[in-house]
């Protein structure tokens, strides 16, 4: 276990639902990687990397709902300004299992 938070830390952490509605190639990335374009409703359009490519192909990605955090500071990798973190859980062979929610809910609906 990493280090204890406090629940004022973890309410600092902004969690919401997306939609990808655009997925490229990312040739420039260090390790395999799609640049997705995600609407989050009225928190407006992020983009982000995401190191997904062993188990979703682009069109399994497109119009998917899936779970990021929203308020980080845009991180530079290669020639790509990501804007959020797309969430997800490595299985057994560290390849990235993508979180979403059961039911589809409004985009940009926070999560508690």
């Amino acid at each position: 276990m990493i280090d204890t938070i406090t629940f004022e830390d973890f309410q600092k952490i902004d969690i919401r639902t997306g939609t990808i509605i655009q997925v490229n190639d990312f040739p420039k990335a260090r390790k395999p990687a799609y640049q997705l374009t995600i609407n989050f409703g009225a928190l407006g359009i992020k983009k982000s990397s995401a190191q997904i490519v062993d188990l979703y192909s682009k069109e399994d990605l497109l119009n998917r709902q899936i779970i990021a955090i929203v308020n980080f500071a845009p991180k530079q990798i290669a020639t790509f300004i990501s804007e959020c973190l797309v969430l997800g859980i490595a299985n057994e062979r560290n390849e990235i299992v993508l979180l979403k929610s059961n039911k589809l809910t409004v985009n940009g609906t926070p999560i508690s």
